[in-house]
């Protein structure tokens, strides 16, 4: 058994490429499966790789918060060795200097996921503003990571606690008791929320949904919650303590347990919710967030069975690129069926979208591993 606590999780990329999977071409494979197939279990694997329409929640509304969850993962990792050679213990105890260097670079690392979700929003197709969408799923990414990240390097562990649970009942409270011109406090609708007004009021440019965004300015306060979740998991796994790794999972899947309920009572007064991010969806995902972390790790980093994830590792080691790219910046599709399209003519009809998009998958699949053996990785 490898008990590796330090460096780079294969665990990680694994986990960072399941759900990157799904949104770069997964869903469309399944999508097609079950129109090739439809059996009951197909049906439904197809019906979770749809967006809830308002309240609720599929697995597909899981794929960004758990994304960002990893991101949260991996930040006590990436700064173990500057905490190292500054002689301290902890990202709090960091010298000034060393921290002001730190936020540079989280600032533009920031800066540049909120420049990419621009491009993949169609920045450069010059539409103008009031065409063009801000908001952007790269962008919170940055956002809610840049400022995990602040709290991360200024506060104990007893005081991001406050930050975590403050935040998240910060954002009840205000959701739920500040009014809203012309709808009232607590309307939980596209119109009436608040974060549906706040957009409106302050975001310029295009909103995604008219009347909200779901990457908008109010909602990414939450967002942060679920990064500073991530940054909890990656902070218990790394510190030196009398618990053994076994124990440490253990308590982390009853931690996942937790959050779970948590988010299921919530839910009765503050609905989980994808689209607002809700304080209850951030406890029942990030519960789901910790589940999957743990299988992950006890599966390839605990018992070494990592084989079997390598086409997943390919996906996570390079997930920001891969998403830019299937968001419309490269035509896979045409790819795909200019290297395969002869074969699929030859299977049967009803097959044949299902073997299309997974085509699209192997093309992908087959420009990461070209990435992964050169070491090109987009590092931001």
């Amino acid at each position: 058994m490898s008990n590796n606590t330090t460096g780079r999780l294969i665990s990680l990329d694994a986990l960072r490429g399941f759900v990157m999977f799904w949104i770069m071409s997964g869903e469309h494979v399944i999508h097609a499966l079950a129109k090739a197939a439809p059996i009951p279990v197909f049906i439904w694997m197809s019906s979770q790789l749809h967006h809830a329409e308002w309240n609720g929640i599929t697995f597909y509304d899981m794929i960004f918060p758990v994304f960002l969850f990893v991101a949260g993962v991996s930040m006590p990792f990436s700064l173990e060795k500057k905490i190292h050679l500054a002689g301290v213990k902890s990202a709090e105890d960091l010298p000034k200097e060393e921290k002001r260097k730190i936020y540079l670079s989280m600032l533009r690392r920031t800066a540049v996921l909120l420049i990419l979700g621009f491009v993949v929003n169609g920045l450069l197709r010059f539409e103008g503003l009031d065409h063009t969408r801000l908001a952007s799923v790269l962008g919170r990414i940055g956002l809610a990571w840049f400022f995990a990240g602040i709290i991360y390097l200024n506060f104990d562990f007893k005081k991001q606690l406050i930050w975590f649970f403050g935040i998240l009942i910060g954002y009840y409270a205000a959701t739920k008791w500040i009014p809203v011109p012309d709808f009232g406090a607590g309307v939980l609708t596209k119109e009436g929320s608040l974060e549906g007004y706040i957009d409106r009021l302050l975001l310029p440019g295009r909103l995604h949904s008219t009347v909200y965004d779901p990457e908008g300015i109010f909602s990414t306060l939450p967002a942060v919650s679920t990064a500073l979740l991530g940054v909890f998991v990656g902070t218990f796994l790394k510190v030196k303590c009398s618990f053994s790794i076994k124990i440490r999972l253990l308590l982390m899947a009853l931690t996942a347990v937790v959050l779970i309920i948590a988010g299921l009572i919530w839910d009765s007064s503050f609905p989980i919710n994808k689209h607002l991010w809700t304080s209850s969806f951030v406890c029942f995902v990030g519960g789901f967030s910790i589940l999957f972390f743990v299988f992950f790790y006890v599966i390839i980093d605990l018992f070494g069975f990592h084989k079997w994830a390598f086409p997943l590792v390919l996906i996570g080691s390079n997930s920001i690129l891969i998403y830019i790219a299937s968001e419309g910046l490269v035509d896979f599709k045409h790819s795909a069926d200019y290297v395969f399209g002869g074969l699929i003519q030859f299977t049967p009809l009803i097959w044949q979208p299902f073997f299309a998009a997974l085509s699209v998958t192997v093309v992908q699949l087959l420009l990461l591993y070209f990435l992964y053996k050169r070491k090109w990785f987009l590092k931001i």
